[in-house]
């Protein structure tokens, strides 16, 4: 089913493009503002957002592949994000990994069947101070233990 940006998406895209000297430049911010309308990026919102920049799908696709920011799989309602850099792994990271694979009964990559969570290994969420670090949506939780991972999903699950 093809998607179409709505008319405010389009305007924001048009005045960050402003600020580029080619249009094609601004395909980072484009993949931005379409998993902030879409929820993710599915193969029509490439389509779309290919003709937005002014590229081919292919070139958007080998874009958003690159980057773990970009959901290509639609994510669940709380999309856990485990950094797995070495000040992280280091501090404990594979342990966070742990309790959200054994808690959530997920592997990295997949989504609870009730879509509630899903669950992705991904690489510097540049909060190196305060390893381990785990993004939740757009909102980061530092300083992870096994225990406060464990509280945060049960937190997340009363929402």
């Amino acid at each position: 089913m093809a998607v179409t940006f709505k008319k405010e998406t389009v305007a924001e895209f048009e005045t960050i493009a402003a600020r580029y000297p080619v249009r094609r430049a601004a395909l980072l911010p484009a993949l931005w503002l379409a998993q902030k309308e879409f929820g993710w990026i599915s193969t029509d919102a490439m389509v779309a957002v290919s003709k937005l920049v002014g590229c081919s799908p292919a070139q958007v696709l080998e874009v958003a592949e690159f980057y773990t920011m970009y959901q290509k799989k639609k994510p669940g309602k709380y999309h856990l994000q485990v950094c797995q850099t070495i000040a992280c792994l280091l501090n404990g990271s594979e342990e966070i990994k742990k309790v959200i694979e054994q808690k959530l009964h997920l592997k990295p990559g997949e989504t609870t069947p009730d879509g509630q969570f899903s669950y992705q290994p991904v690489e510097c969420l540049a909060a190196c101070h305060k390893a381990p670090c785990m993004q939740v949506n757009d909102d980061y939780h530092e300083n992870l233990t096994p225990e406060s991972t464990e509280k945060l999903i049960d937190d997340l699950r009363k929402k």
